[in-house]
């Protein structure tokens, strides 16, 4: 079998997640969907973070919300239509639920919610059959927030930068997915893991990579995100790195993600991953 065809990208709905910040989870958000609906898959990106950051890089921070944000969703007394806080993104195809610094004080208001953990579900739930592909980016932390984002999610597509400290991480990162998945969400799968920040020519990076390979296995993406000045500009223009600029090293390395994304998919129909 080859590596590709265990990863589990046929599932739907998949939070991004790591307990460590800066692992290039909103980067790997905007920019998979991005390139997924480049090759006309409808997608929904999920920003349950209170810094807003897969909001405002994509370009939608600014913008005047009529109705709210997932803040206004969680909270609602009753579970709302999910439609009204849904807004369309500059790229064809994708849709954006968004965050403010409202959010913030999600995490004390859950507490005294009932189905505080759960208030995520039922509302990607309502627009499940709208979208090809819906991805979650949860904060860096194990907060009512990220286990929003688990419960409500099928799967875990986790990013992993090559670092000493990445390595470290990986126990805990585990515990905490066996934890959601026993007590929460049962059915919570490993969808695959994406090793960012790559530099092949250093010892360490070359290193970490081997040994997340050996740990993970064929849950391990091919493709590796590498270091790109323009993945990092990309967000300041509220553009996804595709857009900003599709021949940077960035841009082609998501590019070949969503490739590989598609072709891992063995049970969704749509444009074959040669579209990407």
């Amino acid at each position: 079998m080859s590596r590709g065809a265990a990863l589990i990208t046929s599932k739907k709905i998949l939070a991004i997640t790591n307990q460590k910040g800066g692992v290039g989870k909103t980067t790997t958000a905007i920019n998979l969907a991005a390139s997924l609906a480049l090759a006309d898959r409808t997608v929904l990106i999920v920003d349950m973070d209170p810094q807003a950051n897969l909001t405002s890089g994509i370009g939608l921070k600014n913008n005047s919300l009529r109705d709210g944000t997932i803040y206004e969703a969680l909270t609602a007394e009753k579970t709302p239509d999910v439609n009204r806080f849904i807004v369309p993104t500059g790229v064809a195809g994708l849709s954006l639920l968004p965050s403010n610094r409202n959010l913030a004080g999600a995490e004390v208001e859950l507490i005294s919610l009932s189905d505080r953990e759960s208030r995520l579900r039922p509302l990607l739930r309502q627009v499940y059959d709208q979208y090809d592909h819906i991805f979650i980016d949860t904060p860096p932390s194990l907060g009512l927030l990220t286990l929003n984002g688990l419960v409500a999610a099928e799967a875990v597509l986790i990013p992993l930068t090559c670092e000493y400290f990445a390595l470290e991480g990986l126990a805990e990162l585990t515990a905490t997915l066996q934890s959601v998945q026993a007590a929460l969400n049962p059915e919570l799968e490993i969808a695959g893991v994406l090793l960012t920040m790559t530099d092949q020519r250093t010892n360490l990076g070359q290193q970490v990579a081997g040994e997340v390979r050996n740990f993970f296995r064929e849950k391990v993406f091919e493709t590796t995100i590498p270091r790109n000045v323009r993945l990092g500009e990309a967000p300041s223009h509220g553009l996804p790195a595709i857009v900003y600029d599709v021949k940077s090293k960035g841009a082609e390395a998501y590019l070949a993600l969503a490739r590989e994304f598609l072709t891992a998919d063995q049970r969704t129909s749509g444009p074959a991953a040669s579209d990407v």
